[in-house]
């Protein structure tokens, strides 16, 4: 099955959601949400575990920030609301949810991989939010997710100051749990192995 927004590809054991664009920054825009939202609520009555991916240079690039400065209130309260359906829909999935990050995982992008349950960067990843930077903060629920994974004071160095993290860093972290040429198939090399 493919959208405009992704591809998804099937095995026996998971399902692999691959973020696409034109431009192939993975944007989070308004209508590749809503596009995402309403797969992983078809989705789920699979169970079947699924791993979010990108390509090699951008799990996602995050939202859509030019798209984002010309919508008005409500509109922008409808942008962040569905956004935090999206995370809380990876959150809940009735399956373990994988983010397998390759290039950069960035602002809303990052939201997305601390939603999965479980996260394998290749050596090439970059984890960021540069939100504070252009005088933003996460709507989608990072904010919350990201202390507890790494600690109040490492979420505030990258949320605040807008830090990049690396691979080796991440894993050091915890932010990711392991680095592999190729998350993808680690991802699904755990869950063949039931180790989810």
């Amino acid at each position: 099955m493919s959208g405009s927004f992704f591809h998804l590809g099937r095995n026996d054991t998971a399902t692999i959601l691959r973020l696409r664009s034109e431009d192939g920054t993975n944007r989070l825009s308004c209508e590749c949400v809503k596009a995402v939202l309403e797969v992983l609520q078809e989705l789920q009555a699979e169970k079947k575990a699924l791993v979010i991916a990108g390509n090699e240079d951008f799990f996602s690039a995050g939202a859509d920030l030019q798209e984002i400065a010309g919508l008005n209130g409500p509109q922008a309260y409808e942008f962040s609301k569905m956004g935090r359906e999206l995370m809380h829909a990876v959150g809940e999935f009735p399956a373990p949810v994988f983010a397998a990050v390759s290039g950069y995982c960035m602002g809303g992008g990052l939201d997305l991989a601390l939603a999965c349950h479980r996260r394998i960067g290749s050596p090439t990843a970059v984890f960021g939010h540069r939100g504070a930077a252009l005088g933003l903060i996460t709507g989608w629920g990072g904010t919350q997710r990201l202390p507890r994974l790494i600690g109040k004071a490492a979420a505030l160095q990258m949320f605040v100051a807008a830090e990049r993290v690396g691979a080796s860093r991440a894993l050091e972290m915890g932010l990711i749990e392991a680095v592999a040429e190729y998350p993808i198939s680690e991802a699904l090399i755990r869950i063949g192995n039931g180790r989810v």
